[in-house]
């Protein structure tokens, strides 16, 4: 973006502004909406200090607080936007009134900026692409939906059932996920507590034994002074790990390609992924199908919102089989995502131009599918949690008590 100036002649007075904008002439276009009066000429020119400090802490500060927006306030914002269209309410005056309402201070900022864009002449698609990663795809793709279709509050209206359902999802998902994490770091605590204050009154008389230790013992006498005199130093190093991982996974395709490929082969996680993707694709791409858009296209918008990269590469042929002419259930079929079943229903949905009800159908089914996982994933982790339970429990008794009995059978063999 380059900076401009703009003088302006206020009743008479002249004023000097600085914006920014690609070209002169929308620094011009943008100039007449944002200030009152007649503007006299507009200059590009070097940023003042002041401003380029401004600017430098400005997108500082947002790179640095950059995250997604919470789901209930987007949610209940994009509702009360759609009631607002529906009743003929500008978007612009739709999204100020929403900006001042809101509590969120974030969302409010990204309101107000979406506002003031289309004040200066962008569209509302436009607009939000610069907080693609706050709002989603989804988001985005509805909007240009409802502009291509002319029925912005339809669209609305929908894209909020649909961030209803992926919410709901999620929600399901952490209530299964709750008991078992919170089993599991009741005994991380525990094992902790054990390893750093019970297992070092042994140490001395394990070592007063002169004698080979046995292996579950060695492991807890290793744990226990990586806890208490390194404890600082490997939290660190866990706490620098997982912050390099999140590096790698936001910055480096190949290794975000490569866990998510892990993802897929582990057990219980592979299916959560495959299905939670396949029926946000069918619910993208059957809505985008009942609004009259092309299938390559619906195909591109529902893909850009899978998020695992395997999968992506795989629904890429998907659109490319379709662009070259293919029918849709022979790229569905070559992926090898789908069952038989659902290829045949793609298939009869073709044929009878009832693609997108057949959509609908899939959409359940997986939905369906989905909820049947979430619904059972306490149960299939249970084994899971026993089998590290009973790991720890035993690695303690043996670690303490062999040496124990063999010091008892020692004394007694005195004897």
């Amino acid at each position: 973006m380059k900076y401009f100036q703009a003088t302006v002649l206020v009743k008479g007075k002249k004023n000097v502004y600085g914006l920014y904008a690609e070209t002169k002439k929308e620094a011009q276009y943008a100039a007449k909406i944002k200030y009152p009066g007649i503007v006299l000429k507009i200059v590009e020119t070097k940023p003042p200090l002041e401003e380029q400090w401004r600017r430098f802490k400005e997108n500082f500060s947002k790179n640095a607080r950059k995250k997604k927006l919470k789901q209930d306030a987007l949610i209940a914002a994009i509702r009360q936007l759609a009631v607002m269209a529906n009743a003929g309410i500008s978007i612009h005056d739709s999204l100020k009134e929403i900006a001042d309402a809101t509590t969120d201070k974030n969302l409010q900022n990204i309101l107000t900026s979406i506002a003031d864009d289309i004040n200066a002449g962008l569209s509302m698609s436009q607009s939000m692409e610069n907080y693609r990663f706050q709002l989603g795809n989804l988001t985005l793709a509805m909007i240009e939906l409802g502009e291509k279709t002319g029925n912005m509050a339809k669209s609305l209206h929908k894209l909020a059932d649909m961030l209803e359902e992926i919410r709901r999802n999620i929600i399901k998902f952490k209530k299964a996920m709750a008991y078992p994490r919170n089993v599991m770091i009741a005994m991380a605590v525990a094992f902790t507590i054990l390893i750093s204050y019970v297992v070092p009154q042994f140490k001395a008389i394990f070592e007063s034994l002169n004698a080979e230790l046995p292996m579950p013992t060695k492991i807890l006498l290793f744990l226990e002074n990586i806890f208490n005199n390194y404890g600082p130093y490997a939290l660190a190093i866990l706490i620098v790990g997982v912050m390099i991982f999140r590096y790698m996974l936001q910055h480096s395709t190949s290794f975000r390609y490569g866990w998510h490929k892990f993802l897929l082969k582990t057990y219980l996680i592979n299916n959560i992924i495959m299905f939670a993707t396949l029926s946000r694709f069918t619910l993208v791409f059957s809505e985008l199908v009942r609004a009259g858009i092309p299938i390559a296209e619906a195909l591109e918008t529902a893909i850009a919102m899978t998020d695992i990269l395997p999968l992506k590469e795989r629904l890429l042929g998907v659109r490319s089989t379709v662009e070259k002419g293919g029918a849709l259930y022979k790229g569905l079929e070559d992926t090898g995502l789908f069952e038989n079943m659902i290829i045949q229903m793609i298939s009869a949905g073709e044929s009878s131009g009832q693609l997108d009800a057949m959509l609908d159908k899939v959409n359940d089914y997986y939905k369906m599918r989905f909820d049947a996982i979430i619904d059972g994933l306490s149960e299939a982790i249970e084994p899971i949690m026993l089998f590290i339970i009973a790991a720890m429990v035993i690695l303690l008794a043996l670690g303490i008590f062999l040496p124990m009995w063999d010091m008892g059978n020692a004394v007694q063999g005195r004897r």
